[in-house]
């Protein structure tokens, strides 16, 4: 994270910030056009929607609340994902209809010596800060465990990567005098569940992790306002943790003097506490806790499984890895199944917690070839070989498989 020091773009945010509001009425064109996911069991094909509140062409995995996946390719295009294309999920479909930048404010109450209500420019007033940081939903790649699990069935494309602009939360809370009594910082946004019974949608950090220094509440997103569907006006980020934390629309934030036991943190989103979040299906009597640190990750993004190439000339590969909550050490790729590695070149550092693009090349034989790709990151975690299991369908980083056909 970087002090952002272009005070133009703040400006021109303001500009932006301080229309009537954003509205929910818009065009949604639905086309024709599918795609199919690669989904075990057949069950992988999506239509794909274009101008859906904003958004380019996106997979449909649901309309109530919006569910949107990101294309593979885009990934293969840049490590900075657009915004057009960025993945879209929510929990409930409860969505304000218009939001009104000039009235908003964002509350800070609880454990603290005075309680705030911070207008956008208030928040565009303090030190701003920059950082680029993968956002990536807990269940990315669901789609693909094997047995089959409830939720959405993504494949890989629920997450993204971004240039976050906006200030610490350490400097709001810290505005705000945080007590000595403060155990917990719970964050809340302007969704509302849709039954009168529906546990609204709160998640919370450690008062230590809230302070740190890293976690931030976004304005901008790759230098412009945040999309309605990505938490227009305000959103949580924090890097190297899985993006349910990453509380969109975020209008309320309390501190607590105790640990939070609100639906979303005692009961949901929870993982075996074990290696890779782990278990057997059908296995009972596990201990669970919060999800919370991303896994290393990393992929192949120009060719597709399945693809056709020539045999024995140079086949240049090249794939987007990222290091979960700590920064890519190295990225190998197998091509004998695992038994003998070799190191892809790694390009630019765009920093510890964004996608990392990497290249190699390979001499396919005839017939079928499959590539492995494998991250490490600083902390030496590495993608395991065979694929976790849990009844939620979470943190799935299995060494990622691209076969192809040479000939």
């Amino acid at each position: 994270m970087r002090t952002l020091r272009v005070e133009t773009s703040r400006r021109h945010f303001l500009t932006g910030a301080s229309a009537a509001g954003i509205s929910l009425i818009a065009s949604r064109a639905f086309a024709d056009e599918t795609i199919d996911l690669g989904l075990p069991d057949g069950v992988g094909t999506r239509p794909i929607v274009k101008n859906y509140l904003g958004k380019g062409p996106m997979i449909l995995q649901r309309t109530r609340p919006p569910l949107l996946e990101t294309p593979f390719e885009v990934f293969d295009k840049d490590i900075i994902t657009p915004n057009d294309q960025f993945y879209v999920r929510w929990h409930w479909a409860n969505l304000p209809g218009e939001i009104n930048a000039d009235t908003f404010r964002l509350a800070v109450r609880g454990q603290v010596n005075t309680t705030l209500n911070l207008s956008l420019k208030e928040l565009l007033a303090m030190p701003a800060v920059e950082t680029v940081a993968v956002n990536q939903c807990s269940g990315n790649s669901r789609g693909f465990f094997q047995p089959r699990v409830a939720g959405g069935e993504w494949a890989n494309g629920s997450m993204g990567n971004a240039r976050w602009t906006g200030v610490r939360l350490k400097d709001v809370l810290d505005k705000a005098g945080v007590k000595a009594s403060a155990t917990a910082v719970r964050f809340n946004g302007l969704d509302e569940p849709v039954v009168p019974d529906g546990p609204d949608f709160m998640k919370s950090l450690s008062i230590d992790h809230a302070r740190a220094g890293e976690v931030m509440i976004a304005y901008a997103m790759n230098g412009e306002q945040l999309p309605y569907l990505n938490g227009f006006p305000l959103r949580l980020v924090v890097p190297g943790w899985y993006a349910t934390y990453w509380v969109k629309m975020l209008n309320d934030i309390e501190v607590l003097d105790k640990p939070d036991d609100n639906f979303w943190m005692a009961k949901a989103y929870l993982i075996p506490d074990t290696p890779h979040a782990s278990m057997k299906p059908g296995e009972t009597g596990i201990k669970t806790v919060p999800i919370n640190q991303m896994v290393p990750r990393s992929f192949v993004t120009n060719v597709k499984n399945g693809a056709t190439v020539s045999a024995g000339s140079p086949l240049a590969l090249r794939g987007i890895a990222f290091g979960g909550n700590t920064s890519v050490r190295k990225v190998e790729l197998s091509t004998d199944g695992g038994k003998a590695w070799r190191e892809a070149k790694l390009e630019i550092d765009a920093g510890k917690y964004s996608f990392r693009r990497w290249t190699a090349a390979i001499s396919p034989t005839k017939g079928a070839n499959q590539i492995l790709v494998r991250c490490t990151n600083s902390d030496d975690s590495a993608q395991p070989m065979e694929a976790n299991w849990n009844p939620s369908g979470f943190m799935r980083n299995v060494v990622e498989a691209t076969t192809v056909t040479a000939s």
